[in-house]
């Protein structure tokens, strides 16, 4: 079926939904649809392991009874599967407790001038093209270095899909999006010792992808400079987290300024709405309208217009992260993120990581985190980590079986540097980033 008929018929399933909504009673409701369709192949020793088609399709349907709230869903898009989930979602909402909070996003925010982000691009990828990409990524790793004898495979995945939107305050729209990847991981040995890497790339454009020679060769190298790892004694030193793990640092701060931990008072950074947590040169915006980007959308999970806006400004918090629902618990105005963030962006420095190692001189340059040692209400913050220790600002030998602890207020505080090695793979964006101080547990 032609992308502009599915979402024809979905955006008919969405308007039957909600009137048989509307018919059973309900002052408001809202309903999504979507399709997702898509093929993942996995090789190993250059042998397919697995290879699988996927297509999905669902219906959530949530009504409002005055303040009284129901959702229900449902896989099958029959005309009479729609009826009982609607009605399904009735019978709950006369049976839930009021909540003034809850209802339809204030339909002045709604999203009506909808952008097109060019988010849709197929690959139109066969079953067999698909294995030698992943065979291909593979073989490049493994014949890297001698020192690379085992795999954990490379894979290939694409997905398309059609999703929906509509609600009884008169909005209704959907729109095609895509993303595909291809990722390697490869074992080394040396002396005994066994270490292991990958690398991966992701893209909304099967054009933007890297090949898959430049994974399998990254995944490779990546496992051969780990080989010789060792641990280190327990010190205080200054930090760089690598670009493909920093994110998860942002992604720390996101959390704690999200409406629902703050509106519970989970958060470290409760009440931070105009304080200074981070240096003055640090700049994190969101960008919703990039275009092809990872996490680029017109409007969020309840039809509101996305927007680009400051979430830290010279390093005070200048807007938290909300939905409809925290922003009314909050007192506050909904800032489009009903169902997460689209597209956060650190604004690089102008070193690069090289740069940033020579500029620390000595300290510990991580590369992977493990665990989830992390307390959102205290900023506690402790992880297993591995990566390289560096000294006269070259790297000497890789490490592991450290842990890395600090809090993540001071950690905050004390950032030094960012990197312009943005990695660009995700829904966040920065370079790597480089903090004064953090304890690192060893031997």
């Amino acid at each position: 079926m032609e992308i502009a008929a599915q979402l024809k018929a979905l955006e008919d399933k969405v308007a039957q939904a909600l009137e048989q909504a509307k018919k059973l009673g309900a002052t408001g409701a809202e309903a999504g649809a979507g399709i997702g369709w898509g093929l993942s192949v996995s090789a190993r020793m250059g042998e397919v392991e697995t290879m699988e088609h996927h297509r999905d399709q669902s219906v959530a349907v949530t009504v409002y009874f005055g303040q009284r709230k129901g959702s229900a869903s449902t896989t099958d898009l029959s005309h009479a599967s729609l009826r009982e989930t609607v009605e399904a979602a009735c019978v709950i909402a006369k049976h839930a407790n009021e909540d003034p909070y809850a209802g339809l996003p204030d339909p002045d925010h709604l999203a009506r001038e909808i952008p097109d982000l060019d988010l849709y691009h197929p690959w139109p990828l066969s079953a067999e093209e698909a294995i030698e990409t992943a065979i291909a990524c593979e073989k490049v790793a493994l014949q890297y270095h001698r020192e690379i004898v085992n795999s954990e495979g490379a894979s290939v995945h694409t997905h398309q899909g059609v999703r929906v939107l509509g609600n009884t305050l008169g909005f209704l729209h959907g729109y095609p999006a895509s993303r595909h990847s291809v990722s390697c991981a490869v074992v080394g040995e040396r002396d005994g010792q066994m270490q292991r890497d990958y690398w991966y790339t992701v893209a909304r454009d099967p054009e933007e992808l890297e090949s898959p020679e430049s994974v399998g060769r990254k995944a490779a190298e990546r496992t051969i400079a780990r080989l010789g790892a060792r641990s280190l004694t327990t010190r205080q030193c200054p930090v760089i987290f690598a670009a493909e793990v920093a994110t998860g640092l942002i992604g720390h701060f996101l959390a704690a300024v999200r409406g629902g931990n703050l509106y519970r008072r989970a958060s470290f950074l409760v009440d931070s709405l105009g304080k200074q947590v981070f240096p003055e040169f640090v700049h994190i915006h969101e960008e919703p309208h990039i275009p092809k980007g990872i996490g680029s959308a017109p409007y969020d999970n309840e039809g509101v217009a996305t927007y680009p806006h400051d979430l830290i400004h010279q390093g005070t918090v200048a807007s938290y992260i909300l939905d409809s629902y925290s922003a009314r618990k909050l007192g506050m105005t909904t800032t489009g993120n009903a169902g997460g963030v689209h597209n956060v962006l650190v604004d690089p420095g102008s070193l690069d990581r090289s740069g940033l190692l020579r500029e620390m001189g000595t300290g510990l340059l991580v590369t992977e985190l493990m665990g989830h040692g992390i307390n959102l209400v205290t900023g506690d913050y402790s992880r297993g980590a591995a990566g390289f220790w560096v000294e006269n600002g070259e790297i000497q030998h890789p490490v592991e079986e450290i842990t890395i602890a600090g809090n993540l207020k001071d950690m905050f505080r004390n950032l030094v540097g960012i990197g312009r090695d943005v990695d660009r793979r995700g829904n966040i964006r920065t370079g790597s980033i480089w903090l004064a101080e953090m304890t690192v547990a060893g031997d």
